[in-house]
């Protein structure tokens, strides 16, 4: 079996995220201790008892997730399971990238972190509210898409693909007039939906440039490893195992494209035939099995989670 672990991104997040977990694993609990005195912050309180219009705020999503994400590796490490005996890749969606690393041991948990708050403020401050926007695109090619896209933003104007999730689900981002303009001309092109998200910025688009360079800023204070096993990018869709070429793409990936269908064809062209999704929800699970159904699939959230997958590498 060839494995690779798969961390989310942004909008698994709920309240009462990893309250099972602390009550139940020391593990866990070290791990929300840590990432609340780093930051300074109570965030597993916000985590664990909302309320969600906090939690849903960019600054405080981002490193709650990471914190779920390494609380779940922490308790399968300290049952003798290192990753790299259990993966032979990571990968993370967009924010995930920063937990698949720290998984990995490029970033010390502290440093994930601190550089998860950086990067939520300046993502979120980057554009005015308002400003920009995000809309959803379900059943339309990605060339019709693009072309789309295009014709919206003639001018001056941003509208871009940010996501490409797999199984003909397609995010652009952008300035709001172009992309409600670009998700019009979807719909009369045929596109089976075309959903403005609930989100306070046009993330993954070439707006986000100035957080991109905060980010640059932050990432050359931060001492980076080798991943122990190689990550696959979102930027590249490919695996790079480079700390410096790493650090590189994480700035790249705040303006470009989340090339998560690629990524995950990649792992299955490159003989991966399961995903571990480590943390809150299984969002990435069921965007991998609209990709590739040879695919499986294990969802690592829940104590009982936990127990199941520690139980089946003991039959193994």
């Amino acid at each position: 079996m060839a494995r690779t672990f798969i961390f989310p991104g942004q909008g698994s997040q709920a309240v009462g995220m990893g309250r099972d977990l602390a009550a139940k694993f020391p593990e866990a609990r070290a791990v929300f201790e840590e990432v609340d005195h780093g930051l300074h912050q109570s965030l597993s309180h916000l985590m664990f008892e909302g309320p969600v219009d906090k939690l849903v705020l960019t600054a405080n999503a981002q490193p709650a997730l990471m914190a779920v994400s390494m609380a779940v590796m922490r308790v399968v490490e300290a049952r003798g399971h290192k990753l790299a005996d259990l993966a032979d890749y990571v990968a993370g969606h967009s924010l995930g990238e920063y937990s698949a690393l720290c998984a990995a041991g490029t970033f010390s948990l502290a440093d994930a972190a601190r550089l998860l708050r950086i990067r939520g403020n300046a993502m979120q401050s980057a554009v005015p509210a308002g400003e920009g926007a995000m809309a959803a695109i379900i059943g339309l090619e990605a060339d019709e898409v693009i072309a789309a896209c295009d014709e919206a933003s003639e001018g001056a104007s941003v509208c871009q693909i940010a996501n490409d999730n797999g199984g003909g689900q397609l995010v652009i981002s952008g300035l709001t007039p172009a992309v409600e303009h670009a998700a019009r001309i979807c719909t009369e092109k045929g596109a089976k939906r075309a959903v403005m998200l609930p989100v306070s910025a046009p993330f993954h688009s070439e707006l986000m440039q100035p957080a991109a360079e905060r980010i640059r800023d932050a990432l050359a204070d931060i001492e980076m490893k080798d991943p122990v096993v190689p990550l696959v990018s979102n930027v590249e869709a490919t695996a790079v195992s480079d700390a410096e070429r790493i650090r590189q793409l994480l700035v790249e990936q705040v303006t470009g494209r989340v090339r998560w269908a690629e990524s995950v064809s990649w792992l299955a062209a490159n003989g991966v035939d399961t995903l571990v999704e480590v943390g809150a929800g299984r969002v990435l699970s069921g965007l991998a099995r609209r990709i590739d159904r040879n695919l499986a699939t294990v969802a690592l959230g829940t104590p009982a989670d936990i127990d199941a997958f520690l139980a089946s590498l003991d039959d193994g």
